[in-house]
């Protein structure tokens, strides 16, 4: 019991300290790790615990970048380049995990949850 509990402590404080808040869901690591600490106190499956904790892990962080991605295509459908002036700049042709990600947090500002009204520009 004794070990158990203090296995428990040791996994709160690692997870609650391994990393700072990140935008993009933990992956297959800190799935894994959670997965195998509640296989092993579970009932001993701790590597059945680590392969299910990482197909979760991987499935969470492919929807999370999809979602961006959906997100990052609306955000272009909705402001199309106003003329030829930036057709050949970065910014209009860049299409990296950054500049999808901004474009998400862009288009999530302007289409809040809470069903009220886009800002004015």
């Amino acid at each position: 019991m004794t070990r158990t509990f203090y296995s428990l402590i040791a996994a709160a404080m690692l997870v609650g300290t391994a990393a700072p808040a990140v935008a993009e869901p933990g992956g297959c690591l800190k799935y894994g790790a959670a997965g195998a600490v509640a296989g092993h106190v579970a009932n001993k499956h701790g590597v059945i615990g680590a392969i299910g904790g990482c197909a979760v892990g991987m499935y969470q962080r492919h929807k999370y970048r999809k979602s961006i991605a959906e997100k990052a295509a609306l955000w272009d459908k909705e402001h199309p380049m106003q003329g030829k002036q930036n057709a050949g700049s970065s910014w209009w042709n860049n299409h990296s995990s950054a500049a999808n990600s901004q474009k998400a947090q862009w288009y999530d500002a302007e289409h809040p949850n809470d069903g009220s009204a886009p800002a004015a520009h």
